[in-house]
């Protein structure tokens, strides 16, 4: 049965845009217009951009005032006064909680696009309290909600272009209207979180299988004509069209399995989660739609109707629009220089490939293929390794093991269907099984690496140890996470005023689930990294981003355990010292796997350590070297650890908002730094529920007055803000005392310039304080090139990345020098590639000096990142290294005489020329 006859494009846009011309947000309160008597002292033409939109008094006074606010803040007004009086209601609004107007209706008023109108917004936050953290919060959630909703519509359009074979333009915009406002309304409804990308795309495959099925042939491409059913019985649908909602439906017809098959291939999408969100989300809202059963289509109308229930109720942009090219949804073009050049061997600069960026949606279909790939030859069961290596053990743990994950996959499902949608918990479970199978998969590759380091098979204290098993599920959890939400975090974990926001699934979400401690979680993300090779670029950025989230504040929560390990860690003595200087650009450097830093004393001890003649027990850590000297206390490796990333992180950041402001005043950089590093470790206090960017921006303001140097702290806030990272609360949402909050200038003044006021005045006396060594400058462990890059000075010599293998074998490099040196010619075996790069894994002092010599560099002790788990000094021995050191000293001593031979020659040729 063809589609029932709906209305004409060109008149349902002309209702819609009469709807919401005519749409009266305060119908229910006629009483709260606004009144011109009361407006008089204010600008005739902003009281009339007010009685357009019809707003309050309240609202026309807050947004005046505001308005002042602007004036007198800058020197130069940024745009037109009309536009920035349309800035100024959208913050009142939004601060008074208000529903005046949508988001839509204010951008027309004042006619720019959304990227233009949040621009303003940005422009006009010149002062700490001009846009509070109430309108940061729903600016964040509404650029997100449009970048989602824009890659959904391009995908859409271009997808509807592959099903529909349409004669008629009119009859295609029909078509492509109701099928997306009814993805609109199926969104609304159906998610909680409309800005969840993977999920809203699977919900818009289903709604173009429910159209496809209802469209007549004749209009569907041959591809779409074949994919349908033929087994399916139209008028038993048509003749349950009346049917109670509350009988029961016949759920296998009520989905095309070949047809959702056939759009899944073509969309890169799994056919698993899409028929998940079939069977729940979306047959609930056809269910509610009264469509169950039926062959006929909505009428559109209708469907308008609905959704602008909906658009009226959130108040954001009209996401219709997207169909006619409306100006307030359109975005800059990406111009041809902005897409990626990678270049290709033996091809000239000039013939450099040019490959077209991705799609956020084939982005993120695309990794999410990946992952599950990876993950084909796991198991959602501990394997017969793992399983080997619980029986080896003390105690096994394999049914505490299988107890826990049974427990925390409920609450996980649970949890994710609250936040998404209660009727995704089914989605949340499949999520969770991923999980499950790379946390045994990195469980077990862990372990190997455990055993070759420690020769022991019985790790009963480490695989009994509940917090290292949350962690490690917790992490792997997080991968596929943020695999399917494209990487993102929710700054320091809080939002609008410090109230953490259970609707957004960003890091640290998983945390919260599990309540674990983000100190606990952090010892576990180098060695997860290391023992899973398969992770992708972006997935080990952004667990090392995680990794920074919790150094900079969420460790620093009020009930986490790192306070009471530094407390008694006080007692026996300072915290880990800055290191003193060595060469930049160098890695941090330990010998700790995630096994130590679980099973490191969760507190100093008072007793010695053992004797010579003692030894670690196999279920712990590596034997420590005897002491015949003086007894000392075992340490916490994982605070140590924590202090020496933390001290480079906060460095690191100092140094680039320092490159900002101060470059005239190099002498002032080590003395800031001492005073950071100093109230890291002696007032970690100030550290609790605040940002360590907090103290950075003060200590750097406080040097600058003792030492009589002119900087405001609106012109640190101004840098801060161009900062990678970085949040608005972080400066406008600062902790005063117990439940008081203030801006990072109330901070400064009331708590750090009091508690550490003694020690700021030191710098400014005769005999100022030693200043702490600079610490190195941390080249990440986690990043490797991206592409081939060439060496300068030469045409075919190019450095590129070396692919991992699925297996990590002993002449594996580390991450950080899995490269290899391409010199244009069959140079030999892979073995003698291997060897080159244990050559060039070496430092450049010692490379250099075995070159010179023909002897076997001495490799520097460093962090082994992989080679399964090694990570203590290379105990190599010269031998078949030297004579491959020497070959490539023979072709380097070559290559260097021919050089200067045609030097020489060329020199004589010019001297001949008359």
């Amino acid at each position: 049965m063809p589609p029932k006859k709906r209305n004409s494009g060109a008149a349902q846009n002309k209702e819609m845009k009469l709807s919401i011309k005519n749409a009266s947000p305060d119908k229910e309160n006629p009483d709260l217009t606004l009144s011109i008597e009361k407006h008089k002292e204010k600008d005739a033409d902003f009281v009339t951009l007010c009685q357009s939109l019809q707003v309050t008094d309240a609202v026309c006074d807050r947004a005046w005032t505001i308005w002042k606010a602007v004036q007198a803040s800058v020197d130069k007004v940024p745009d037109t006064q009309k536009r920035l009086w349309g800035a100024c209601l959208f913050v009142a609004v939004i601060d008074l909680e208000v529903a005046s107007f949508t988001f839509t209706q204010i951008q027309k008023a004042v006619d720019l696009n959304v990227k233009q109108f949040l621009g303003l917004l940005k422009k006009m936050d010149v002062n700490l309290d001009t846009i509070s953290t109430k309108v940061n919060s729903a600016v964040t959630r509404l650029e997100k909600k449009y970048d989602v909703s824009r890659a959904l519509y391009q995908r859409f359009e271009k997808t509807c272009s592959k099903i529909y074979a349409v004669d008629s333009e009119a009859k295609g915009k029909e078509i492509l209207r109701s099928c997306w406002t009814m993805f609109l309304l199926a969104k609304g409804r159906a998610l909680q979180m409309e800005d969840d990308l993977v999920i809203s795309f699977h919900l818009m495959v289903c709604v173009l299988e429910f159209f496809i099925r209802r469209c007549p042939p004749s209009l569907l491409q041959p591809l779409y004509q074949s994919a349908i059913s033929t087994g399916q019985s139209p008028p038993t649908r048509t003749s349950r069209r009346n049917q109670s909602k509350a009988k029961p439906r016949q759920a296998p017809q009520e989905v095309d399995v070949q047809l959702l098959e056939t759009l899944c291939k073509e969309n890169d999408c799994s056919v698993e989660e899409v028929k998940s969100v079939y069977q729940t989300s979306f047959s609930a809202f056809l269910d509610s739609m009264s469509l169950s059963g039926t062959w006929d289509l909505p009428q559109v109308t209708d469907l308008n109707k609905q959704y602008e229930e909906l658009y009226f109720k959130s108040r954001d942009f009209d996401s219709r629009l997207f169909l006619d090219n409306d100006e307030t949804l359109l975005t800059p073009k990406v111009e041809p220089m902005q897409v990626e050049r990678t270049p290709r061997k033996n091809l000239p600069e000039e013939d450099v490939v040019l490959i077209p960026p991705q799609t956020p949606v084939r982005a993120a279909m695309n990794s999410i293929a990946q992952l599950r790939v990876d993950l084909t030859s796991s198991g959602d069961q501990p394997s017969a390794n793992l399983a080997v290596y619980f029986k080896n053990c003390t105690v096994d743990p394999t049914e505490e093991v299988l107890q826990r994950v049974e427990s925390l996959g409920q609450l996980f499902s649970q949890r994710f269907g609250e936040a998404v949608g209660p009727r995704c918990v089914g989605l949340g479970k499949q999520r969770f099984t991923l999980g499950i199978r790379l946390y045994y998969r990195v469980m077990e590759s862990m372990l190997k690496s455990e055993e070759k380091r420690l020769s022991v098979q019985n790790f009963s204290k480490l695989l009994n140890d509940s917090t290292f098993h949350t962690s490690l599920l917790a992490c792997a959890l997080e991968v596929v996470m943020a695999t399917y939400g494209g990487s993102t975090l929710k700054n320091g974990g809080y939002s609008n005023g410090g109230v953490p926001v259970e609707t957004d699934l960003c890091f640290p979400w998983i945390l919260d689930v599990f309540q674990l401690a983000a100190f606990d979680f952090y010892k576990v993300i180098e060695s997860f990294i290391k023992a899973e090779p398969s992770l992708s670029k972006d997935i080990v950025k952004h667990l090392e981003r995680c990794e920074h989230l919790i150094m900079e504040t969420i460790a620093w929560r009020a009930d986490s355990p790192l306070f009471e390990l530094l407390k008694r860690t006080r007692e026996e003595g300072p915290v880990e010292q800055a290191e003193p200087p060595a060469t930049l650009n160098q890695p941090l450097q330990h010998n700790h796997t995630a096994a130590d830093l679980y099973l490191s004393p969760v507190r100093p001890s008072s007793r010695p350590l053992p004797a010579a003649e003692s030894t670690a027990p196999p279920s712990s850590q590596p034997p420590t070297p005897a002491s015949h000297q003086t007894p000392r206390h075992p340490k916490s490796n994982s605070l140590s650890l924590f202090y020496k990333k933390l001290y480079r992180l906060a460095y690191m950041r100092l140094k680039m908002l320092y490159t900002q402001l101060l470059t005239s005043h190099p002498e002032l950089e080590p003395i800031m730094w001492t005073l950071f590093q100093h109230t890291l470790q002696n007032e970690y206090e100030l550290m609790r529920d605040r940002h360590l960017d907090q103290l950075m921006m003060s200590a750097m303001y406080a040097i600058c007055k003792v030492k009589n140097v002119d900087l405001r702290f609106k012109t640190i806030v101004t840098a801060y803000k161009n900062m990678p990272n970085t949040n608005q609360e972080t400066f406008k949402h600062v902790l005063i005392r117990e439940g008081q909050h203030d801006s990072i200038i109330v901070f400064y003044n009331l708590v750090f310039m009091q508690k550490l006021k003694t020690n700021i005045l030191q710098y400014a006396s005769p005999r100022p304080p030693t200043l702490s060594p600079i610490p190195h400058i941390p080249r990440s462990p986690y990043k490797f090139p991206n592409s081939p890059l060439r060496v300068p000075g030469s045409n075919n010599v190019y450095i590129s990345p070396m692919k991992s293998p699925t297996r990590m074998s002993p002449g594996v490099m580390t991450p950080r020098t899995r490269i290899l040196v391409s010199i244009g010619e069959s140079f030999g075996t892979s073995d003698k590639f291997q060897k080159i790069n244990a050559m060039v894994n070496s430092s450049d002092r010692s490379l250099k000096r075995s070159l010179d010599m023909s002897s076997a560099p001495n490799p520097l002790k460093r962090l082994r990142f992989d080679v399964e788990g090694q990570d203590e000094a290379d105990g190599s021995k010269p031998g078949e290294d030297s004579r491959l050191i020497q070959k490539l000293a023979e072709i380097g001593s070559t290559r260097t005489r021919m050089q200067e031979q045609k030097m020489k020659d060329d020199a004589e040729s010019k001297k001949d020329k008359p």
